[in-house]
């Protein structure tokens, strides 16, 4: 068939976001990058729930449906079980993916099945006008919260690690070539790739991101992690994480780590490792993973007799009836 272009992918239809929302950047990336697929725009659906974000499937010239609040990766799910010759993406929010989807959403992780869940994350309702969310920082004040919120807020990528989704990551709306790359490696995972981004409500919510975006503060305030490569920060890389201890070595060398690792952005593609796709043959064996160790240069650290950290048993999924 003829070589495919972004325009190809832009719909017909005019787009209704907020003048300088950061949607705008996602969804001309998205156009962008649907041509590298190779596939028909027939082969091809975006289900979204409730929120700005979830106007997203009007403006693909692709299939897609606009459903009900927090229910598009069951929706999702089902169609991408059934007809797997189709590319399902699920277009949500941080208040329709977090707050009456959540339970949609880490189910979805848990099964994995083929489809790929763009969250977008603006820290605030856009649509209602103004409330807090379940990522809204401690303290926001918003028209939902006017003495400041008492909730601690979702991590969202805390929560698809904890759910074991076999893809995760985290990019920023402004940063298109990384936002581009982080789509292109979630499009080739063979089942369920969650991909949070930034995005910026300049109308609610503006500046949340500022840190990220001004580039001197970003060599502090940014953790590039990319898959199988050291983990280093700092202006001029001289963080980082200890994978692992030289076994001539005594007690292991220290790192450093930032204020705050949980609010720390993976500036880059990151996975967990892969389980077997809810629509493939699984095994029952076991495999252990080398996962990174960091503990603060006055505290000792564990000796290499010791195991490794629970959470790096990783088993795979019984073979299914």
């Amino acid at each position: 068939e003829a070589r495919q272009s972004m325009k190809d992918f832009k719909s017909d239809q005019e787009v209704r976001w907020c003048p300088g929302c950061g949607d705008y950047a996602v969804l001309a990336a998205v156009q962008g990058f649907m041509p590298e697929l190779g596939l028909a725009r027939e082969n091809i659906v975006f289900v979204s729930g409730i929120g700005c974000s979830s106007r997203f499937p009007y403006y693909m010239n692709t299939y897609g449906m606009h459903s009900i609040h927090g229910r598009a990766p069951a929706i999702a799910t089902g169609l991408a079980a059934s007809r797997r010759d189709l590319s399902v993406w699920v277009v949500t929010g941080d208040g329709d993916a977090l707050s009456i989807g959540g339970n949609h959403l880490i189910h979805a992780l848990r099964r994995n099945v083929n489809l790929k869940i763009l969250l977008f994350n603006n820290r605030i309702y856009g649509l209602t006008k103004g409330q807090y969310s379940p990522t809204s920082e401690v303290g926001k004040i918003t028209k939902s919260t006017p003495m400041g919120s008492l909730d601690a807020p979702f991590n969202p990528v805390s929560l698809a690690i904890g759910a074991e989704a076999s893809f995760v990551a985290r990019t920023v709306d402004s940063d298109r070539r990384h936002l581009t790359e982080v789509l292109r490696q979630a499009a080739a995972h063979p089942g369920t790739a969650l991909v949070e981004i930034y995005q910026n409500c300049n109308i609610f919510n503006d500046g949340a991101f500022d840190a990220l975006k001004d580039k001197q503060r970003a060599e502090e305030a940014v953790i590039r992690l990319e898959h199988g490569q050291p983990v280093r920060f700092g202006t001029d890389g001289s963080k980082g994480v200890v994978r692992s201890r030289s076994p001539a070595s005594p007690t292991p060398t220290p790192c450093t780590t930032p204020p705050s690792v949980s609010c720390a952005v993976s500036n880059a593609p990151s996975t967990t490792p892969r389980w077997p796709t809810s629509s493939t043959p699984q095994s029952n064996s076991t495999a252990r993973a080398t996962w990174p160790r960091c503990w603060p240069a006055a505290t000792p650290g564990p000796s290499s007799a010791d195991p490794l950290p629970r959470d790096a048993e990783i088993r795979t999924r019984k073979p299914e009836q």
